[in-house]
């Protein structure tokens, strides 16, 4: 079983910053990918950004230039660095990671979410 910790959600006013961690741990082989959805209320989960193992990385439009995700593979941990937030960014944001838990064997794994509220 592979689990995926979240930190760093808040409250924070409009043009303020915020950074989310997301650490995998359990029977893991390697990670292929690591990313961030979100989920506001009403609206679909939808892709913030992800990179892969060999950094590759892909933003949704909403969010380039204003947010920057990063990795530690030694510590199979994913980062996102969101500046100039926005009212339209609060969301219940989740962590993803597509993870081969033995050799050939893949499985996309979620975090439990965390609130990020942007609001003065």
């Amino acid at each position: 079983q592979v689990q995926l910790v979240e930190s760093g959600g808040g409250l924070v006013q409009p043009g303020g910053s915020l950074r989310l961690s997301c650490a995998a741990s359990g029977s893991i082989f390697s990670i292929n990918s690591m990313g961030w959805y979100r989920q506001a209320p009403g609206k679909q989960r939808e892709l913030v950004a992800a990179v892969t193992s060999g950094g590759s990385i892909n933003y949704a439009d909403s969010v380039k230039g204003r947010f920057t995700i990063s990795r530690d593979n030694a510590k199979n941990t994913v980062y996102l660095q969101m500046n100039s937030l926005k009212p339209e960014d609060t969301a219940v944001y989740y962590c993803n990671a597509y993870v081969e838990y033995s050799v050939r064997h893949y499985h996309n794994f979620w975090g439990q979410g965390t609130q990020v509220t942007v609001s003065s």
